[in-house]
């Protein structure tokens, strides 16, 4: 009985060494399943920058793609800018022009006309010791007119007085026009008009058809109108006359009554 008793007491020791080991592993595996184990702080010090890495890469992608928007746009107003100042130098340069080229123009033209006022004044100049010299070659020339050329002179004249000068006088517009020689416009501005006053005394003369005709600047000059009653009896030795040209003729102007003009004929 004793051996049986050793024995079996020996197989329930065997059995519960075989067991309770097997027990205890089953016991680890549940609490680990029910308490999964922690990771230490290595662990998590590791993982924690992979997870964050997502997050601050993009981040940095933003701030990359912000700072080259702000280049871009920086880069962008520069240009404007540098635009602008071009565009307001050229606007500037093109001003400047403008001005040099008025102020060119204004100091030619003012050039011009103190060229053309000295030309004008030469010319008066040269005029008037022209008109001195014929007076005085007129001065030689009258003592040498006889008295009967005198009184054929002032014969001529004096049959040409108007009795009623607003009746007996005519325009070259109500004579149909004028048809005799025309002065050419340089030869006329330079010799004759209201700047270019003479006498008709000591001048050649003569008398063609009853009508008094003489001769100054190149040119024979016949009255076909009366001269006005009023004018003094030797105006036409007296009074310094001029060749106008008006409404398409010329007249004879008595620079004492400016505004009566005798008909007057032009030949070579």
């Amino acid at each position: 009985m004793k051996v049986v008793g050793i024995t079996s007491t020996a197989i329930l020791s065997l059995l519960f060494g075989i067991v309770a080991p097997v027990y205890a592993q089953h016991e680890q595996q549940s609490e680990k399943q029910e308490h999964p184990e922690k990771p230490s702080a290595a662990q998590h010090e590791q993982a924690k920058p992979q997870q964050q890495h997502a997050p601050q890469q993009e981040h940095a992608q933003q701030q990359e793609h912000a700072q080259q928007q702000q280049q871009d746009q920086n880069k962008q107003h520069a240009q404007q800018q540098e635009q602008a100042q071009q565009q307001q130098q050229q606007n500037q340069n093109k001003q400047h022009a403008q001005q040099q080229e008025h102020a060119q123009q204004q100091q030619q033209q003012n050039q011009n006309k103190q060229h053309a006022q000295q030309q004008e004044h030469a010319q008066q100049q040269q005029q008037n010791k022209q008109q001195q010299l014929a007076q005085q070659q007129r001065g030689h020339e009258q003592p040498q007119r006889t008295q009967e050329q005198q009184r054929v002179e002032q014969t001529a004249w004096q049959q040409h007085r108007a009795g009623n000068w607003q009746s007996d006088h005519r325009t070259w517009q109500q004579r149909g026009g004028y048809s005799g020689y025309r002065i050419p416009d340089n030869r006329y501005h330079g010799y004759f008009g209201p700047s270019h006053g003479f006498r008709i005394e000591g001048l050649p003369f003569l008398v063609v058809g009853g009508y008094p005709r003489f001769q100054y600047g190149g040119y024979w000059f016949s009255l076909v109108d009366p001269w006005p009653g009023y004018w003094a009896d030797n105006w036409y030795d007296t009074d310094d006359v001029y060749v106008g040209y008006v409404d398409n003729g010329y007249y004879l102007f008595n620079r004492r009554y400016p505004t009566t003009g005798i008909a007057i004929s032009i030949s070579m």
